[in-house]
């Protein structure tokens, strides 16, 4: 016989249209104003929208099975599901009735009257309704299934600093490569495309910036006179990142930073140097097009609400990506809308890329932390031939209620991803946007 009862709040089905699944063979709980709230987002236009879908079908094929007030089995290995109406008289008297928090609540309640010999624990993404649920006695749990790291500060920065001898930093100089102990690949952990700084055990000024990939270190190449579109690196991660960003044997580039260190500014002088003829290089152009893109995150649902043409509407939320390409062009506003309306340059809201195929450009999202495991994987799985993706985002500057620094698109994309040779990661450490931003980062 199980021995928890979970009732599943609407932030964890629209988190995950699989967590109903995931309680091994104990029984679920659904409360019917669950159901109701998850009717209101069917109609959105992102993973919310598209978890709200599945999991109503989830449902309906379940309740084919049988009646889901009585309960349903959720197969082998897995317990029953049900759903449960509130009883009224089980609200506590100082709960609003038509709250929704305070019926999933008060559903958790009159189970725990119900079953007094079991456990019954709330399942919710809400850290309030988490809070609500303890202040009242009541056992509650974060919606876990979905996190691919446990505390932020476990992500993968991409990033080793390595002790060697004075001739090895030598030969990395002399020969472009320097070859790797398998035992220090064990120690270091090493995977490829690690961003490593060599420091002389002798000397600590005397360093190398380099590459780990396949058992050697490969110097990254030296970008501090030309810079790429302009931009020149200001300090070592800076430095990798740009490094990264213009080796085409890479598709994926993950940058992960606070808000002025340069990852989104960095994106687009790379996608632009690699687009148009840079006039500081004489290297043919190797895409075709630069696509950039954001999330709209406050226009999930209510887009439709706001007054204007689609562009009128958008453009509050694109406008940072349009300062950043007019500052790389030289302010010229004629040039870029020059490029745009010639298709080399494409700026437009993560909803309509979503369902394109793209090949032959340089694509970048920025803004990702704020999409899903769900949404990242859908855009990935857009990308055609000989093209990009940098995806960058600052995982501490989270909109999407849904996700958060552990379970967010972009952890997954660089947690995931990490050990692949067509991948690379940074997380940039310094803020290099001004003296007040950086100082403003820190101690407000």
């Amino acid at each position: 016989m199980p021995d928890n009862i979970y009732v599943i709040d609407t932030s964890a089905c629209l988190t995950d249209s699989s967590c109903i699944y995931h309680y091994a063979e104990n029984d679920i709980y659904i409360p019917m104003k669950v159901l109701q709230e998850i009717d209101n987002h069917k109609k959105r236009q992102d993973s919310v929208g598209a978890n709200a879908r599945n999991i109503i079908r989830e449902f309906d094929s379940l309740r084919e099975r049988g009646s889901l007030q009585e309960g349903v089995s959720l197969g082998e290995g897995r317990g029953i599901l049900r759903v449960k109406r509130v009883d009224v008289s089980m609200i506590p008297p100082d709960f609003n009735p038509s709250d929704p928090d305070h019926i999933i609540m008060s559903t958790a309640i009159q189970l725990e009257k119900e079953f007094p010999e079991k456990k019954v624990v709330i399942v919710s993404r809400d850290i309030n309704m988490r809070v609500m649920t303890d202040a009242l006695g009541i056992e509650s749990e974060d919606y876990v299934e979905n996190k691919v790291i446990t505390f932020q500060s476990d992500l993968y920065t991409g990033f080793k600093n390595v002790g060697v001898e004075d001739f090895e930093i030598d030969m990395l100089y002399t020969d472009n490569k320097l070859p790797v102990a398998e035992e220090e690949v064990a120690e270091h952990n090493f995977q490829n495309n690690d961003s490593v700084l060599l420091s002389s055990q002798m000397n600590e000024k005397k360093t190398a910036l380099c590459r780990y990939k396949n058992g050697n270190y490969y110097k990254i190449r030296d970008l501090s006179k030309k810079g790429v579109w302009g931009v020149k690196a200001r300090n070592k991660e800076q430095a990798f990142a740009l490094d990264m960003l213009m080796d085409n044997n890479l598709s994926l580039i993950t940058l992960v930073g606070k808000a002025g260190s340069g990852k989104t500014l960095m994106a687009i002088a790379a996608g632009i140097a690699q687009t148009i003829t840079d006039p500081f290089a004489s290297e043919a152009p190797v895409y075709n097009k630069i696509v950039i893109s954001r999330p709209v995150q406050p226009l999930g649902k209510d887009i439709g609400y706001l007054p204007g043409t689609m562009e009128e509407k958008m453009h509050p939320w694109l406008m940072p990506l349009q300062d950043n390409l007019q500052f790389l062009l030289g302010n010229d506003k004629a040039t870029l809308e020059e490029y745009m309306d010639k298709g080399i340059i494409e700026i437009e809201a993560l909803t309509y890329i979503r369902g394109r195929s793209i090949s032959n450009a340089f694509i970048i999202i920025d803004e990702a932390q704020n999409l899903s495991l769900h949404e990242v994987k859908t855009i990935l799985t857009r990308v055609g031939e000989n093209t990009k993706i940098v995806l960058t985002g600052d995982i501490e500057q989270i909109d999407n209620v849904y996700v958060d620094e552990t379970s967010n698109g972009l952890v997954h994309a660089v947690e995931n991803f990490k050990s692949y040779d067509i991948a690379g990661h940074i997380t940039l450490q310094k803020g290099e946007r001004s003296a007040l931003a950086t100082l403003s980062s820190k101690i407000l």
